[in-house]
């Protein structure tokens, strides 16, 4: 605009008629970062040390179980060891390589600690535990996450995502589904003291739900044991027996092990029963518990004891009775080919297979 008129005025008018600063009509841009280029040597006791041998050196004070220090603790320790260096240049050394501690993370509001250590559930949905396993894939050469939620009183994975990184988003979204599902309102959430799990937006997003979160101590897994001991089960029967070739084939392995887990292993804390069959179990109000109850398929039940007779507390309908006032319906789930034998008398309902 400027240019085509200056063999005709001067420039410093020019720039005045148009309301542009002279400054901004000679500036030229940089072709590459301003300073001075970085240096590519330190001084040590009067020698001159590549910049990469300060690296392996500021590791190897790092590689201390419990160090933890800030640029400005190494660069101190730089120091001593006789490296003429600044702050700043150990702040750059660390940043490329990426030795810089991340930022604390705080939250708003007191968190709820875990008053008891062990919980008592005494029924589903009471309690929910969720936590983060790493699960390493050799084909891709990386880690992922995987991310649990169990109902503690039945041990049930109630639902679970396998991703190349957890954000609080899809813990939000996790939770969003099991409300729609179950209503999670009045239901105690476990976890640890994970940045996902610490958000503020997580937190306000449990509080509009009405469920209560609690957090663990620091540094106690004991607290959260039942979450903890699944990802060791994972991890002995699944992580440590196969060797993923991508990450989509460890999730169709992980996906498969869930289904496993939840309808065909048998756990003993339960009463050597499976999680769905404890859930299932409680839910529909069935008397039978844990190895109590019986399989049936073509075999008859015994008819009661003569005691519970006497006292009318039978211990449920007898298949070989023929009453008037029971009947009998097989169904089958959706995604279950298992037939479900459902005893009907009077108001008592009970549900044997499955």
């Amino acid at each position: 605009m400027i240019k085509p008129y200056t063999n005709r005025c001067c420039t410093s008018q020019l720039v005045q008629w148009v309301g542009l600063p002279r400054r901004s009509y000679y500036y030229k841009a940089h072709p590459g970062p301003r300073g001075m280029i970085p240096s590519t040597h330190t001084w040590q006791h009067d020698q001159l040390i590549p910049n990469e041998k300060v690296v392996e050196t500021i590791k190897e004070i790092l590689m201390e179980p419990y160090c933890a220090y800030g640029y400005e603790m190494i660069t101190d320790e730089l120091r001593l060891l006789g490296f003429l260096i600044n702050k700043k240049k150990t702040y750059r050394l660390m940043d490329q390589q990426k030795l810089l501690l991340g930022k604390v993370i705080r939250c708003k509001g007191k968190r709820q600690w875990v008053k008891y250590r062990k919980i008592q559930a005494t029924k589903p949905l009471e309690y929910l535990c969720l936590d983060i396993k790493y699960v390493w894939v050799r084909g891709d050469g990386r880690w992922y996450y995987l991310l649990s939620i169990m109902d503690v009183y039945s041990r049930k994975i109630l639902v679970w995502i396998y991703q190349k990184s957890i954000r609080k988003i899809d813990v939000i979204n996790l939770f969003r589904w099991l409300h729609q599902c179950y209503n999670l309102k009045g239901v105690i959430i476990r976890n640890d003291n994970g940045s996902q799990f610490l958000a503020n937006q997580v937190r306000q997003f449990l509080t509009q739900l009405e469920a209560q979160q609690e957090f663990t101590h620091v540094a106690t897994p004991e607290e959260n044991s039942y979450i903890e001991a699944f990802h060791s089960i994972v991890q002995r029967e699944l992580i440590e027996r196969f060797e993923f070739s991508s990450f989509y084939d460890a999730k169709q392995h992980i996906e498969k092990y869930m289904e496993w887990y939840n309808y065909q292993r048998k756990h003993r804390a339960i009463g050597k029963i499976t999680p769905h069959q404890k859930w299932k179990a409680a839910l529909s109000g069935s008397v039978d518990k844990q190895r109590g109850q019986v399989d049936v398929e073509g075999l008859s039940r015994p008819t009661d004891s003569f005691k519970n007779n006497l006292n009318n507390q039978s211990l449920g309908p007898s298949l070989d009775s023929t009453g008037t006032d029971t009947y009998f319906c097989l169904s089958a789930e959706p995604d279950k080919l298992t037939d479900k034998l459902h005893i009907l008398k009077k108001d008592f309902v009970q549900t044997i297979g499955g």
